[in-house]
C-alpha cells in the first residue's frame, strides 16, 4: 500500500472556504477512485488553519490516478492561493489497518 500525507497551513481568511473544499475532494476520492482506500482529513482543534490529511491507496500508480483526477485538478487549483504552505510525504505502509 502507498501511503501519502499532507500538512497544510490554510491562510486564516481562507479557512471556512477550504474546509468544505477539502471535504468535498476526500469524498470524490474515496467514492470516484477504485484505488484510493482511505483519505483521512484532521484539523487541529488548537490551530483551524492546520489541515493534515492521510491517504492510502493500492499503489503509486493509483495515487498518480488521482492526481490526474479532473476533482482533484479542480481542488487543486482552487485552494491553491488559500494557503500559506502544503507539504506532501509518501511512504510505503508496512503494517496498519485498512478499512475497505
Amino acid at each position: 500500500m502507498y501511503v501519502v500525507t499532507v500538512e497544510f497551513a490554510v491562510k486564516s481568511a481562507s479557512v471556512a472556504a477550504f474546509r468544505p473544499a477539502m471535504l468535498k475532494n476526500a469524498k470524490a476520492s474515496l467514492e470516484d477512485e477504485p484505488g484510493c482506500r482511505q483519505f483521512d482529513v484532521c484539523f487541529s482543534p488548537d490551530d483551524p488553519g492546520a489541515c493534515f490529511l492521510y491517504e492510502v491507496y493500492d499503489d503509486r500508480a493509483a495515487f498518480e490516478a488521482h492526481l490526474a483526477m479532473a476533482h482533484f485538478k479542480s481542488f487543486d487549483a482552487e485552494v491553491a492561493p488559500m494557503l500559506d504552505s502544503k507539504a506532501v510525504k509518501t511512504y510505503e505502509l508496512v503494517q496498519g489497518t485498512v478499512l475497505s
